[in-house]
C-alpha cells in the first residue's frame, strides 16, 4: 500500500499524545499529509512553558498539520495528570463524533538532559547500581504511567464506538540490551503495556499495538551531535502510522512489537529522502572491533 496519491484518511479523526517535537511531531505531520484531521496534545504551548526551554510548541505542529492538507487542532495537557485528561477528552467529544486513531507517544525520560548528564549526575548507561532507583520512577511515569492514564481516558469514547487504533510508542532491539538498564526496563515496559490493552480492547473493536522506529534525527538528537548516526527523520515512523490507520486489516497486528522498516516495505512508505533505512540492529560488544 502506498499513500503516494489521495487523501487515505480524510475525515478521519487522531490524536498524538507528545506532539509537539521528535517521533509524535513527524507523526502528526503525516497524518496531516494523509488528510486527517489531527489532535496534538503535550506540555509545551506558545501560551506557557516549553519543556526544557525548547523552541518547539504544539501550537507549531498544528500550523504545520493544516499546512500539509490536514486539519491541525490542539490540547495542552500534562499526560500524568487525570484532570488534565479529562478536560482533553471533553474537547475530543466536542470536537469530533469518533476517535478513529490515537498515538500514545509520551515519553519525558530526557527532561533536563543536557547530551552529556541527567539532573541526577547519571549519564545514559551508567550502571544500575550506581544511580538512583527514582530516576527509574520518573521514566515510568513518563513513558508507562502516562500513556496508561491517556487510554484509560480514551478507550470509553473508542469502545462505544466499537472501532478505532491505538499505537503506543517504544524502542525495541528485538531482546538486546539498550544500554541503559532503565530505559530498556521502560521500553520493555512499554511494549508490554500495548499487549494487555490489546488483550483487552480487541473484544471492543479496539486495536492495540506498539510501534518502534530506528534512530531518529530528532531535535534532541541533532542538538547533541548525532545527527549523522541517525538515518530516519521523524516522518518516516509518521507515513507508517499513517498507512497503518488506513489499513482496513490492522487488527491482524494487534498486541505485536512492529518495526518502522519492516512496515515501511509493506506499505511502500519512504522517508523524506526517497529512501527506506533499514531495521536498526544493536551492535552487540563484541562485534566491536579492537
Amino acid at each position: 500500500m502506498s499513500l503516494a496519491a489521495g487523501c487515505p484518511l480524510d475525515g478521519r479523526t487522531c490524536l498524538v499524545a507528545g506532539g509537539s517535537r521528535g517521533v509524535g511531531r513527524g507523526i502528526a505531520l503525516a497524518l496531516g499529509e494523509a488528510g486527517g484531521r489531527v489532535i496534538v496534545t503535550g506540555r509545551s504551548s506558545e501560551a506557557g512553558a516549553s519543556t526544557d526551554g525548547r523552541p518547539e510548541t504544539i501550537e507549531e505542529t498544528a500550523r504545520e498539520v493544516s499546512a500539509r492538507g490536514g486539519d491541525g487542532l490542539l490540547f495542552r495537557c500534562d499526560h500524568t495528570q487525570a484532570r488534565e485528561l479529562d478536560a482533553l477528552m471533553a474537547y475530543v467529544r466536542r470536537v469530533a463524533p469518533s476517535l478513529d486513531l490515537a498515538v500514545l507517544n509520551v515519553f519525558g525520560g530526557n527532561d533536563g538532559f543536557d547530551g552529556e548528564r541527567y539532573p541526577d549526575g547519571s549519564s545514559y548507561g551508567t550502571p544500575f547500581w550506581r544511580r538512583p532507583a527514582a530516576r527509574l520512577g520518573h521514566l515510568m511515569e513518563s513513558a508507562v504511567y502516562a500513556n496508561l492514564l491517556t487510554a484509560q481516558a480514551l478507550a470509553p469514547f473508542m469502545v462505544a464506538a466499537r472501532k478505532g487504533l491505538i499505537i503506543v510508542s517504544t524502542f525495541d532491539a528485538g531482546g538486546a540490551f539498550l544500554g541503559d538498564a532503565f530505559h530498556d526496563l521502560a521500553m520493555a515496559s512499554t511494549a508490554r503495556l500495548a499487549f494487555v490493552m490489546a488483550e483487552d480492547l480487541a473484544p471492543h473493536g479496539v486495536t492495540v499495538l506498539s510501534l518502534s522506529p530506528g534512530l531518529v534525527r530528532t531535535e534532541r538528537v541533532i542538538a547533541a551531535g548525532l545527527g549523522e548516526e541517525a538515518k530516519e527523520s521523524p516522518l518516516y515512523a509518521g507515513r507508517v502510522v499513517a498507512a497503518l490507520a488506513a489499513d482496513k486489516d490492522v487488527a491482524r497486528f494487534a498486541g505485536q512489537v512492529l518495526h518502522v522498516a519492516d512496515l515501511a516495505r509493506l506499505y511502500g512508505v519512504r522517508d523524506l529522502d526517497g529512501s527506506q533505512p533499514e531495521r536498526y540492529v544493536p551492535i552487540k560488544p563484541e562485534d566491536v572491533p579492537t
